[in-house]
C-alpha cells in the first residue's frame, strides 16, 4: 500500500513539474508576444508613411495569438492547479502521516511556484491590454483629426482669410480713429490759441481806450516816422539826379 501511494505522489510531482515547465516556455512566449506587439505599435507609430492595411493584419494577427495563448495559459493554471489539490489530499490522507512534513515542503514549493505562474500570466496580460487599450484610444484620436484636417481644409482656409480681412479692418478703424483723436486735439489747441489772441487784443485795444495820451504819442511817432522816411527818399532822388547830370557831362 505504502508503494502504490508512493507510485501515487510520485506520478502527481511528474505531473505538476511537467506542467510548470509548460507553464514557463508559454509565459516566455507569451511576454515576447506582448513585447513585440507594442514595438511594432510603436514603430508604425512614429512611421507617417507606413499604410493603413499592414497594420489592421497585424495587429488582428497578434490579438488572435493573444487570445489563444491566453486561453492555452489558463488551462494550464488550471490543471497544475488541480494537481496540486490532489497532492494536499494525498498529503492529508491518513497512512502518509509519517512522511507528512517532508510531503508539506514540496507541496508548497510546487504551490509556491503556481502563485508566481498565476501572478506573472495576470500581470503580463494587464499590461498588455492596458496598452492595447491606449493605443486604440490614440489611433481613433488620431484618425479623427485626420479626418477632420482632410475634410475641414478648405473651410480653414476661408477662415483664416476671414480672420486676416477682419484683422485689417480693426486696424483701419483704429487708425481713423487715432485720426480723429489727432484732428480733435488740434482744433482744441486752435480754439485755445484763438482765445488768447483776442484776450490779448482786448487788453491792449483797453490799454489804449484808457489812456489816450498813449495813442496820440503813438500817431505822433508814426507821422514822424513817415517824414523822415519822405525826406530821406528826396535827398537821395536829387542826389542821384546831380550825379547823373555830372556822368553826362
Amino acid at each position: 500500500m505504502a508503494g502504490g501511494n508512493s507510485n501515487y505522489w510520485e506520478d502527481l510531482r511528474k505531473q505538476a513539474r511537467q506542467l510548470e515547465n509548460e507553464l514557463d516556455l508559454k509565459l516566455v512566449s507569451f511576454s515576447k508576444l506582448c513585447t513585440s506587439y507594442s514595438s511594432s505599435r510603436d514603430g508604425r507609430r512614429g512611421d507617417r508613411y507606413s499604410s493603413d492595411t499592414t497594420p489592421l493584419l497585424n495587429n488582428s494577427t497578434q490579438d488572435r495569438m493573444f487570445d489563444t495563448m491566453s486561453v492555452e495559459i489558463e488551462q494550464l493554471l488550471a490543471k497544475l492547479t488541480g494537481v496540486n489539490d490532489k497532492m494536499a489530499e494525498y498529503t492529508s490522507a491518513p497512512g502518509v502521516s509519517s512522511l507528512n512534513a517532508a510531503l508539506m515542503h514540496t507541496l508548497q514549493r510546487h504551490r509556491d511556484i503556481l502563485q508566481d505562474y498565476t501572478h506573472e500570466y495576470h500581470k503580463t496580460k494587464a499590461n498588455f491590454l492596458a496598452f492595447r487599450e491606449r493605443e486604440d484610444l490614440l489611433g481613433s484620436v488620431r484618425k479623427d483629426i485626420e479626418t477632420y484636417k482632410s475634410g475641414s481644409g478648405v473651410n480653414n482656409r476661408r477662415t483664416e482669410l476671414f480672420l486676416k480681412e477682419h484683422e485689417h479692418l480693426r486696424n483701419s478703424d483704429r487708425l481713423i480713429d487715432d485720426t480723429i483723436s489727432i484732428a480733435m486735439a488740434t482744433k482744441e489747441n486752435m480754439t485755445s490759441q484763438r482765445g488768447v489772441l483776442k484776450s490779448i487784443q482786448s487788453k491792449v485795444n483797453t490799454l489804449t481806450n484808457r489812456f489816450p495820451a498813449i495813442n496820440n504819442l503813438i500817431q505822433r511817432i508814426n507821422l514822424r516816422k513817415r517824414r523822415d522816411s519822405l525826406i530821406l527818399g528826396g535827398v537821395i532822388g536829387v542826389c542821384t539826379i546831380l550825379l547823373l547830370l555830372y556822368a553826362f557831362h
